[in-house]
Order: C-alpha cells, then sequence, then structure tokens
C-alpha cells in the first residue's frame, strides 16, 4: 500500500504436512486442497506466550540465512500441540468456532480424520487449528482489502495421492498415473509431479462439485487467483507410475494412431510409438524418438509431419471442447480473477479458449509467444520456477559465479521493469526479489542464491528466504526502494 502497488501474489498455501520432513515444504503437493497449512499460524494468538524459551527459538530460526523446514515444523506444531490442549476446549464452545465448523463440515470432517488417522491424535485438533488458520486469514485479508490491497492465489494443479481427497474420494482420480509435462523451458527430461491425475468423467457426474467447493472456499481469501499450468484443463501429460521419467508420458486424453495408421505409413512402431494406456491397441509418438536416426530419409519426413501434427494440431478441436466442457463451469462458481499459467507446450486452442472465457495470459520477456502481449494478460520478470532477472543476465553472459561483472545493475533493472510497466498487459507482478534488485543497498549480495524452485529436480528443498526482515521494508532502510517504486507506478500511470 505504501508503494502504490495493489496486487499481492501468493505461492499455494494449502496443508502439505505428511512427517514435517523437506519433502512437506513443496507447496504444489497438497494434503487437502482446502485446509490451510499449519505453519502459518501465529502462534501469540492462540495463547502461546513470548518467554525467554520462544523468543531464544524464535532468533535461532529467524537468523539463519535459508529457511530451515524441518526444524520450524517442529517448533511449531510443538508450541500448537501446547496450545490445544490448554485452550481447545474452550475455543470449541465459542459461537464463531461453531459457525465455521458448520459452514466448513463438507472438507473439514475429511480432512480432520484423515489427518487423525495419520497422526493418531483427535480430529478436534485439526478442526480446532484450521479455525485459527481461517480467523487469522481472514483477518489478514480484511485488513489488506482495507489498504486497496488484493491478494492474488495460487491454485495447484494437482493434488497428492497421499491426500484427504484421494484417500476419501478415490473414484475422482486416476492413481494409476502421475502428473507431469513432456520437455520445456524448464526441463529438457520432462517432468514427474508426482500426484494422479484427475478421473475427469467421473467428476463430471455432479457437474464439477468438488472443483466448485474448492474454488469457493479459496476465493474466502483471494480476489484473483493463478491458475497452475492451464493446460491440464485441455488435456494433461501423463506418466505411468511404474515410470519416474517425464520422457515416458502420454497426452490424455488424446486421438491415438492404430497399428493400421502406422503399418499404412509405412513405419515402424518400435522405437517411435509407445502404446497409449487409455486405448488399448493403440499408440501415440514418442516424446523423444529412439529410432528416427534409423529410418531412410522418406520415413524420417514422414514421421516428423506425424510428430508435428500430433503434438501441435491433431487435438486442437479436440482439446478445445474438452476444455470448453470444464472451465466456464469452474469460472462461474466465483467472481475470482483467473489467470492462466500458460507455458510451455501451448496447442492453438489454449489461448483461443482463454480469450473467450477471459482468462489472463502469463507473458514473459524470455517465453515470447510470437504475438503482442495482450491487454488480458499478466506479465512478469521471472516467477518462483525460474532464475530472477540478475541470475538471468549471468546465466546469458555464461558466467554464474555471482561476480559483480555479470551483475545488472540498478538503472538496467529500472528498464526492464519499466518496460513491463509500459505494455499493454492489464496486470504486472513482479517477483520481490526482481523489485529490491532496484537499491544497491538493499538488494541480495549473492544473487545466484535468489531462485526459490527448480522444477526439473522432485527434490527440491523450498528454503528461500529473503535476506531482510520484511518489516525493514517499511522503514527509512527501504526509503529509496519504496520511492523508486512508486515512481515507476506513476510514470507508467499504473
Amino acid at each position: 500500500a505504501a508503494t502504490g502497488q495493489t496486487i499481492l501474489q501468493l505461492l499455494p498455501v494449502n496443508d502439505t504436512t505428511r512427517k514435517g520432513e523437506w519433502k512437506d515444504s513443496y507447496p504444489y503437493s497438497p494434503v487437502s486442497t482446502f485446509a490451510l497449512h499449519p505453519l502459518y499460524i501465529r502462534l501469540q494468538d492462540i495463547g502461546v506466550k513470548v518467554d525467554a524459551k520462544f523468543k531464544k527459538l524464535q532468533k535461532e530460526l529467524n537468523d539463519l540465512p535459508e529457511l530451515d523446514y524441518p526444524k520450524v515444523f517442529k517448533a511449531k506444531m510443538n508450541y500448537i500441540r501446547a496450545a490445544y490442549l490448554a485452550n481447545g476446549e474452550s475455543d470449541m464452545q465459542k459461537p464463531s468456532y461453531k459457525k465455521f465448523y458448520k459452514e466448513n463440515i463438507g472438507w473439514l470432517e475429511e480432512y480432520a480424520s484423515f489427518c487423525a488417522i495419520r497422526d493418531g491424535l483427535e480430529k478436534e485438533y485439526y478442526c480446532w487449528m484450521q479455525f485459527h488458520l481461517d480467523k487469522q486469514f481472514s483477518e489478514e485479508v480484511d485488513y489488506a482489502r482495507s489498504r486497496n490491497v488484493f491478494f492474488k492465489g495460487d491454485l495447484p494443479i494437482g493434488v497428492s495421492a497421499d491426500s484427504a481427497e484421494a484417500y476419501w474420494h478415490p473414484e475422482l482420480f486416476n492413481l494409476d498415473s502421475s502428473t507431469g509435462a513432456p520437455p520445456d523451458f524448464f526441463s529438457t527430461e520432462g517432468q514427474n509431479w508426482g500426484f494422479p491425475t484427475y478421473n475427469w468423467d467421473e467428476m463430471a457426474k455432479d457437474d464439477y462439485a468438488w472443483w466448485k467447493s474448492r474454488l469457493r472456499k479459496m476465493s474466502c481469501y483471494f480476489d484473483a487467483f493463478r491458475i497452475d499450468h492451464i493446460l491440464g484443463f485441455f488435456r494433461i501429460w501423463e506418466i505411468p507410475t511404474e515410470f519416474k521419467s517425464g520422457l515416458n508420458g502420454h497426452f490424455n486424453p488424446a486421438l491415438p494412431y492404430s497399428e493400421k495408421e502406422i503399418n499404412d505409413m509405412c513405419l515402424p512402431i518400435d522405437g517411435l510409438f509407445h502404446s497409449d494406456p487409455r486405448h488399448p491397441g493403440m499408440y501415440q509418438p514418442m516424446i523423444t524418438p529412439t529410432g528416427r536416426e534409423s529410418l531412410d530419409q522418406w520415413q524420417k519426413d514422414r514421421f516428423d509431419g506425424l510428430y508435428y501434427d500430433f503434438f501441435y494440431h491433431r487435438h486442437d478441436a479436440f482439446w478445445k471442447r474438452n476444455a470448453e466442457k470444464k472451465l466456464p463451469e469452474l469460472l462461474g462458481a466465483t467472481g475470482m480473477l483467473a489467470c492462466g499459467e500458460d507455458l510451455g507446450m501451448v496447442p492453438d486452442c489454449v489461448p483461443i479458449v482463454m480469450d473467450h472465457e477471459r482468462i489472463l495470459s502469463l507473458e514473459m520477456e524470455n517465453m515470447e509467444k510470437g504475438r503482442p502481449w495482450p491487454h488480458l494478460s499478466v506479465c512478469a520478470t521471472s516467477s518462483h520456477d525460474m532464475a530472477t532477472l540478475r541470475m538471468q543476465n549471468a546465466e546469458k553472459l555464461g558466467n554464474t559465479s555471482g561476480s559483480d561483472d555479470a551483475d545488472l545493475s540498478p538503472d538496467d533493472v529500472r528498464t526492464i521493469i519499466m518496460r513491463h510497466l509500459d505494455s499493454a498487459c492489464m496486470l504486472a507482478i513482479f517477483p520481490l526479489q526482481d523489485w529490491m534488485a532496484l537499491d544497491r543497498n538493499l538488494r541480495r549480495k549473492d544473487y545466484m542464491n535468489e531462485r526459490i524452485n527448480q522444477p526439473a529436480d522432485p527434490d527440491n528443498h523450498w528454503r528461500f528466504r529473503i535476506h531482510i526482515d520484511l518489516n525493514d521494508l517499511l522503514t527509512d532502510r527501504a526509503g529509496y526502494l519504496n520511492n523508486e517504486i512508486r515512481n515507476l507506478l506513476l510514470e507508467s500511470c499504473r
């Protein structure tokens, strides 16, 4: 609010708790698409006393240059459990708790029972936690809106196989496969995200009630949302559970080829095609065919034509109809502004449907789509999955040592940001790291460690933290940065 900005975009905030280990730090693998993550609870507001022991532990954890997820999780959960034993019974007698429980009973009972079975504790404990999380987050949302600041949330495309939803409603998921992505800008080997694909036919039987409930809950906190991997509503890259590599995936749904069709084209199956598990006896081209080089030139030409058609044209009308069945139903469930993450191998039908449904696209300079940036879009300098501006420059120069001569100057950063602000895009949203790069004294010194996630690494630890206390952004220390941001917004009439 002090800088004149009006949108604050957050990464997913849903519960990812399994054992409190590093694996749980990945926010795109929720164990519930409704429950908020217990780590976001403000301990002081649930009766935890800020004594000498508390302050010592707080300082120890806050002084770490990077987040130690397991340590923070263990410490906070110990405090939360003690607060529940001391105050839970009385809290659950309050009218506000009873109101929350009644309004959320559908998902809350399933989530709490799931956690109780997992941990061997009483289910009321988890209901009580969610009550306080909802209360605290709602207060923050109300305060933000009173300052003309609105939250943009993040809707993960996947739900874990070990989630409350998959436990109670396995019929909604294809538990024999994992969701992922074919080779793209982020990974030459493709990606395997590890969660099951959706059984859309089953979901359609009750008019996508689960999705609508999920979005309505999200709209309690957010005025806009990012649809993670919007391509998943058109088709998904599906990897059978016996494989780990994203290279072993296939499209679902798809229009595969029969053995006769392949034979009629005088092409071999081995090394060029693999069977489609959803259509026995049918085949899809391999995303990285191993047998192409052994073909005669005329066969290479024929296969190349088939390959390009399959991955970029053959499914356009089919996938368009597929998305048109779902997206209008889901978007109509709330009044949130929808923004789609439409990067990667994007079929021609995707922008057509997104434009028709008024879903904002995502635009980045290093991932151009061969057309001017439209008004109905969000432009960004980077994302949690990518290198920051300063890192991008160093990588472009081939110098990733973090030296000063490969760094972008604040003036260079200002020029890049101004280009985005001057664009036609409806929203311009930048990572905090890129905003802070405008200030020579406030920016991070070891800029090659600013990246949050490595999408190609399924074992990446989410440990990044801003190198200053966020409260410092309201002090004289950030006076220059705040003035710069205000001036940039004024100059660009944002």
